[in-house]
Formats: structure tokens, C-alpha cells, sequence
């Protein structure tokens, strides 16, 4: 990473993008910080140490970790980058349901604009849902349950409604800058964003365990942590090579093709999304029973106890067949072999034994079914495992050190530095040709 960096910063081009990139995720810090209009935050900050590590953490702490701790403190951007996450999961999923929504796919880029737009509208809906169900939570002190203060100074439906819309409006600015980050700096803007958040709840999560459980513990962890990482890094980096070869042709008076090369299959093909996925997933049921009055007060047992408790094993084996359900379901939404098989098919291109068209398709499905099934597993375990072993050691979980956390970190973490790499190459060659 540093020999990758050091030229980097050298470079005057590289250097602005990283110092823009620096800036907006500054300016994203100091957003989750700040209090919305209305919100006592001496009240919140009571609120958030008494209840931490209780029950509300374990139900609100994964989307609150995404958000950088800004939605138990009731901030601007306490919606942060949720909304335009779940938005870009839904169009991709309509994809494969409406038939425009793959031809503005297939467009191109002129396409794929008015994809990124409807994702835009999506996710402005969905955060007004959010952040209404925020305050709602917040105002029938279901949110920190156990505080006694109240956080809203005034629960007025002007007041109730400044609020809405200024976390909305934040969710907005959130959006751009993640946006901005993607097109004028280095990296994914929105997985920055999300980076950013987890490494700032770190330090405070690390603190909050020595407090707790003593220096045994959290070294415990800390060593947990580093293996986790080093088997995400082995596993992020493994994949399956394919050899494609490229008949010869001849266009004009030029030779083409005549070349070999591969097809990549990563085992980790979905990438961190199915973990979202499932996260999300098992965040709805207690949602709807505390903003919902009636029902039995027997399935909010069951909900409370099964489906909200991390320590819970019901709640770890619905969370990992969770898993690997939805790494089945985006790989195959996401990679289609024909589509691939077709491609190939158009350039020239043949894998050695397998006849172009459905027989390439056939192998690459087969190939792609084996590879997914370990990488499902290797996404449940590691999401599961760490909130497994601190349940056991009679610790809360401490997200900001579990799977789910070191997943997100490493594979943006690698992200990053592979596009990093590949600006600085451009930049050299460009040198060189000049």
C-alpha cells in the first residue's frame, strides 16, 4: 500500500484527487457530528453511554456503525448513505424484473445515466420513510430505549417535520459527495463513506470493550481482528482463472486477435452485498413492531427474543442462511454467463474443449455455481463467527472489530489501492509516451 501511496502524493494530479478525497470525507465527519435542528445533544450523548451495549445497540448498531454513529446521535446525516445503498440494490434487482430497465443497461452509457437518476429518486423516497421512522422512534423513545431524558426539545408536527427534512436533505449531501468522490477523487465515494464511519467508531468501540471486559480481552479481540483480516485479504484476492482464447482475424490489412488470455471468477463474487442484504433484513421485523400499536405482545416476545438478541443462535443461523441465500441470489442476478458466453462469442473468443455459445455458458455456470457456494460460506463465517466468540466470552458484541466490520474495511481498503495503482500506471505511461 505505502509503495503505492509514496508515488502518489508525488504526483501533483494524484495528490489533488487524494487531498478532494480527504476533504469530502472531512466534511462527511463533521456532518454526523452536528446536531439536527431540535435535538437536545447533551440529552443524546447521555442517552447513547447509557444504553450502549444494551438491547437498542444490538438492534440499531449495524446501520448506526454505516452511518458512523450519526444515527443514535440524531445528526444531519444520521440517515447517511443507507437510502442510496438499498436504492442501488432495488434498481439492480429491477434489472432482471422490467424489461426498460434492462434496455437502459444495455444502452450504455447514456443508459446507465438514467439508471444512476431513477437511483437518485429512489433514494430521496426512501430516505423521507427513514429518517419520518427515525424521529417517530425517537419521539415515542423507542430509539434509546431505557433514557430517560427526552432528545427532542420540541415534538410539535412543524418541529417533527424541520427534522425530517433536514436529515433528508442530508442524506442528499451524503449522496453527492459520494458521487463527487467516484468522479473527481480516487475510490468508491459511497464505499469511502462507509469506511470512513466504521474506522471512526473504532476507537470508541475499542475503549468501550477495555472498560468493559479489561485488557485481556480487548487484546483478545485485537488478535481476532488481524487473523479475520488476513483470511479476508487471502480469500478477496482468490479466484478462479478461465482461459479464453481469441481466434485470428483479419479486418482490412490488419491481423486481430490470436492472443490468450483469462476470465476471472473471483470466490467472493457478490462482494459485500449479500451481508447488507441480510443485515437489512433482519432490522425490518423490529422496525414494524415498535412503529406498529396493536399485535400480540406474544410476537413481539418472540420477535424481541429470536430475531433482534446477536447472542441469540437462532438469530446467527437465520442471519448466516440469510447469507448465503442472498450471495446465491446476487451473484446470479448480477453474472450472466450467456451474456458472457455471447461477448465471447462476438470477439472470436473460445474457452479450449467448449464450443462457442450455450456450451461456454453451461461451463460457465457450472464453474460459477461450485466457486459461490464456498464464498457464501466464507461470508456467513465471517460474519457470524465474531459475534459467536464474543457471546461465548460473555461480551456484547463490538461491531466495529466483528466480521461484518473488517469485511467492509479490507475489500474497500484493497478497492482503493487497486485503483490507485492503476491511475498511477496511466500516469506513468503517460509520461513515458510523452
Amino acid at each position: 500500500m505505502l509503495s503505492a501511496l509514496v508515488p502518489a502524493v508525488r504526483n501533483p494530479e494524484l495528490r489533488r484527487k487524494i487531498l478532494f478525497t480527504l476533504g469530502l470525507i472531512g466534511l462527511y465527519r463533521m456532518g454526523a457530528a452536528l446536531p439536527s435542528p431540535g435535538v437536545d445533544y447533551r440529552a443524546v450523548r447521555s442517552c447513547v453511554e447509557l444504553v450502549s451495549g444494551g438491547e437498542t445497540a444490538g438492534i440499531y448498531q449495524l446501520i448506526d456503525l454505516f452511518s458512523g454513529g450519526a444515527m443514535l446521535q440524531l445528526s444531519v446525516f444520521a440517515i447517511g448513505i443507507v437510502p442510496f445503498i438499498t436504492a442501488s440494490i432495488i434498481t439492480q434487482l429491477l434489472t432482471v424484473v422490467i424489461p426498460r430497465f434492462e434496455e437502459l443497461r444495455r444502452e450504455g452509457q447514456s443508459g446507465q445515466a438514467k439508471i444512476t437518476q431513477y437511483t437518485r429518486y429512489l433514494a430521496m423516497a426512501l430516505a423521507v420513510l427513514q429518517a419520518s421512522a427515525l424521529v417517530a422512534l425517537a419521539v415515542n423513545k423507542q430509539l434509546l430505549r431505557g433514557c430517560p431524558h427526552d432528545v427532542l426539545a420540541d415534538t410539535s408536527i412543524f418541529a417533527v417535520v424541520i427534522v425530517v427534512v433536514v436529515m433528508t436533505a442530508g442524506a442528499a449531501l451524503v449522496m453527492w459527495f459520494g458521487e463527487q468522490i467516484t468522479e473527481r477523487g480516487v475510490g468508491n465515494g459511497i464505499s469511502l463513506l462507509i469506511f470512513a464511519g466504521i474506522a471512526a467508531q473504532a476507537p470508541a468501540q475499542g475503549r468501550q470493550l477495555y472498560d468493559s471486559r479489561g485488557w485481556m480481552v480487548t487484546v483478545l479481540v485485537g488478535v481476532a481482528a488481524v487473523a479475520v483480516i488476513v483470511a479476508v485479504i487471502f480469500v478477496e484476492q482468490g479466484q478462479r482463472r478461465i482461459p479464453v482464447q481469441y481466434a485470428k482475424r483479419v479486418v482490412g490489412r490488419k491481423m486481430y486477435g490470436g492472443s490468450s488470455t483469462y476470465l476471472p471468477l473471483k470466490v467472493n463474487q457478490a462482494g459485500v452485498i449479500p451481508v447488507i442484504f441480510a443485515s437489512s433484513l433482519l432490522y425490518l421485523p423490529n422496525l414494524l413492531t415498535q412503529l406498529s400499536s396493536g399485535g400480540s405482545a406474544r410476537w413481539r416476545e418472540l420477535i424481541q427474543q429470536y430475531l433482534v438478541d446477536p447472542n441469540n443462535p437462532v438469530y446467527m443461523g437465520v442471519y448466516f442462511a440469510l447469507i448465503v441465500f442472498f450471495t446465491y441470489f446476487y451473484v446470479a442476478i448480477t453474472f450472466d454467463p450467456a451474456e458472457r458466453a455471447d461477448e465471447m462469442k462476438k470477439f472470436g473468443g473460445f474457452i479450449p474443449g467448449y464450443r462457442p455459445g450455450r456450451p461456454t455458458a453451461d461451463y460457465l455456470s457450472f464453474v460459477l455455481s461450485r466457486i459461490t457456494l464456498p464464498g457464501s460460506l466464507y461470508l456467513g463465517v465471517v460474519a457470524v463467527l465474531p459475534n459467536l466468540l464474543l457471546s461465548s466470552g460473555g461480551a456484547a458484541p463490538t461491531l466495529a472489530f466483528g466480521g461484518t466490520a473488517v469485511l467492509i474495511v479490507v475489500t474497500v481498503g484493497l478497492d482503493t489501492v487497486k485503483q490507485l495503482e492503476s491511475q498511477l500506471m496511466t500516469k506513468n505511461y503517460t509520461g513515458f509516451l510523452r
